[in-house]
């Protein structure tokens, strides 16, 4: 299922229109997206949990010249599903 889909999916299942139902599904996208952005976490109980991770520097290897180069920290986002997810999923 792509953005698409999903925008079609909610817009059936709430009887909105496509556009009003895309407004919506980019609203929970954008803030997820700077809640995270904030350093802050996501709880939807009975689905997941999105949350950042920060990733140390390290060091990597070029897989083409054996170059050593230094991979920069970083920080990235994790989800872990809930039980009401993980159940319906089984």
């Amino acid at each position: 299922m792509n953005k698409n889909d999903l925008v079609a999916t909610v817009a059936t299942s709430t009887g909105l229109s496509k556009a009003d139902a895309t407004k919506a599904v980019d609203g929970v996208f954008e803030a997820i997206t700077s809640t995270l952005k904030d350093g802050s976490e996501v709880r939807l109980v009975g689905f997941g949990t999105f949350s950042v991770s920060a990733r140390a520097a390290t060091t990597g290897r070029n897989p083409r010249t054996g170059e050593a180069i230094q991979i920069s920290a970083s920080n990235q986002p994790k989800f872990k599903a809930g039980k009401g997810l993980k159940a319906a999923v089984n």
